[in-house]
């Protein structure tokens, strides 16, 4: 777990599981992989396999284990609900969720048919937790729009979109049920431009529907120099959050041995 995200949008990451593989053009450019894999073969380090697909079950206590409550993005370095992670460990990691419930977790998928079948089902106990926020990514009509709709067909207390990397004017789209959008351009060598008009789309119709909206960045080679502000203004808007104080530490100790993660 990393107590100092870089991401603009989150706290910490937290990272069960390593590793994925790519489904749609928003991952064409994907910066964990591209992170992964430069730590390939060196022996010892957590990615010394790259980006392969691996369950961490030893990471699986670390909320448990931070007594200050922070907002916590889920597998920043894969995707929970891929196919070859476990419908078991999927449960397990929603375990530890809800009982460290002092934190806001970030739950983020391009698998989002999986996530709508598995929060109606094995984890509707999670569902329901205003402290865990249910997110898709979405970074086109074809892709992204679907994913908008099976978000929105499973129960979940906060639901959130991910549209980055913004490839394309998503046009007119249904917010019902939905959160907060988080929207960006893609950053890096071989960075697809991002239109503003595109943006001030999404942010019109966030702001009709009433659905915090952040800005994250316009991205590009040299994302430091374009910045974040749109039209002179940083949007940093985020859903209600009512954070819990944080049980004892010999509390948090007896919730890891009941979740056997200790």
């Amino acid at each position: 777990m990393s107590d100092k995200s870089k991401i603009e949008w989150t706290d910490a990451t937290w990272n069960p599981v390593r590793g994925c593989t790519k489904i749609s053009p928003g991952c064409l450019h994907c910066y964990a992989e591209t992170f992964a894999e430069r730590w390939r073969g060196i022996p010892g380090h957590p990615f010394e396999h790259g980006f392969d697909l691996r369950l961490v079950p030893e990471k699986l206590g670390d909320p448990l284990r931070w007594g200050t409550s922070r907002m916590i993005f889920v597998n920043s370095m894969s995707d929970l609900f891929h196919k070859d992670v476990p419908d078991e460990y999927i449960i397990k990691v929603a375990r530890v969720m809800a009982a460290a419930n002092w934190h806001t977790y970030q739950v983020l998928t391009k698998r989002a048919d999986r996530l709508a079948a598995l929060l109606k089902g094995k984890l509707k106990f999670a569902a329901g937790l205003p402290h865990i926020w249910w997110g898709v990514s979405v970074e086109n009509k074809q892709h992204g729009l679907p994913r908008i709709d099976l978000l929105r067909s499973a129960p979940a207390a906060v639901r959130f979109l991910s549209i980055e990397p913004l490839l394309e004017d998503l046009g007119a789209f249904s917010l019902d049920g939905i959160s907060w959008a988080i929207v960006g351009g893609e950053s890096g060598p071989g960075a697809r431009p991002m239109d503003a008009g595109w943006v001030h789309n999404i942010r019109r119709q966030c702001k009709r529907a009433k659905v915090a909206f952040f800005f994250k960045q316009w991205g590009g080679v040299r994302k430091s120099e374009t910045g974040r502000e749109l039209d002179g203004k940083t949007y940093s808007e985020f859903p209600a959050r009512n954070p819990i104080e944080a049980p004892s530490l010999a509390d948090r100790r007896r919730l890891e041995t009941d979740l056997a993660v200790a």
